[in-house]
């Protein structure tokens, strides 16, 4: 069988060409020789090869293929564990990924039984997101934040959440005192962060220790500085949490 190795020298997208006698058998060859799954390429039929001597032999199919941007390849090993998890848990659910801007991985799971993925306040969706960064992350090269969502869940949760930090933030206001939440996981306390970090009258911080880390809402300057501020970015696993700008450590 024909073929065009890739150049050895080190590139972000490689290609190679191959024949066979079908376009399966030529693709599974390039597959080999890239060291790749099939679903982190793109494949061209780029022609047919010739038939053999005196016209004996089938005739050959020549195909590209072609490793798909880093990023991308990224995120369709993410998917790919993604479906092997919810097809081995018998769960009927589609799984959707894209790259987004800032090096945002986001997958969105869509199905019938799909809501059985979110379990008790999201536990089993966070569970499955962090495998699936751990998954990303093996072998990649810089940081990428990855969010699973199930039927727009984080959407509906990060709604109630900031409606709950609006709440709150009004009664610290009100009675000039801090304001303790419930304990929540990262990507909980981000959210409320977030959500009042343009807030002039008001700043957020964390205390305590997980599970049972909580954010203070706390009007500004009665703080009781107890808490170790949490900033954007710090905790690497997509649930960063910072408070307002400006806020002391």
């Amino acid at each position: 069988m024909d073929e065009q190795r890739p150049a050895r020298e080190e590139t972000e997208v490689r290609s190679v060409e191959m024949t066979g006698r079908t376009v399966d058998e030529a693709v599974i060859a390039a597959l080999e020789e890239l060291g790749v799954e099939s679903d982190e390429v793109k494949v061209e039929v780029i022609g047919e090869g010739t038939r053999g001597l005196f016209g004996l032999g089938g005739r050959y199919v020549k195909v590209r293929v072609t490793e798909v941007p880093p990023k991308e390849r990224l995120m369709r090993r993410g998917r790919r564990f993604l479906e092997e998890v919810i097809r081995g848990i018998g769960v009927d659910a589609f799984v959707d990924g894209k790259v987004g801007e800032e090096d945002v991985i986001r997958y969105s799971i869509r199905g019938s039984g799909a809501g059985l993925l979110i379990g008790r306040r999201g536990q089993t969706l966070d569970a499955l997101q962090l495998l699936v960064r751990q998954v990303v992350a093996k072998g990649a090269e810089g940081r990428f934040r990855v969010v699973v969502d199930v039927e727009g869940y984080r959407e509906r949760q990060r709604r109630t959440l900031e409606a709950l930090a609006q709440r709150m933030a009004r009664q610290a206001r009100l009675t000039g005192r801090p304001v303790a939440l419930e304990p929540m996981n990262a990507l909980e306390r981000r959210v409320i962060h977030l959500a009042l970090a343009n807030d002039p009258d008001v700043e957020t911080y964390s205390e305590g220790k997980e599970p049972y880390r909580r954010v203070i809402i706390a009007p500004v300057g009665r703080s009781t500085g107890q808490g170790a501020r949490e900033r954007p970015g710090s905790s690497g696993e997509g649930g960063e949490e910072g408070p307002k700008p400006g806020a002391s450590e």
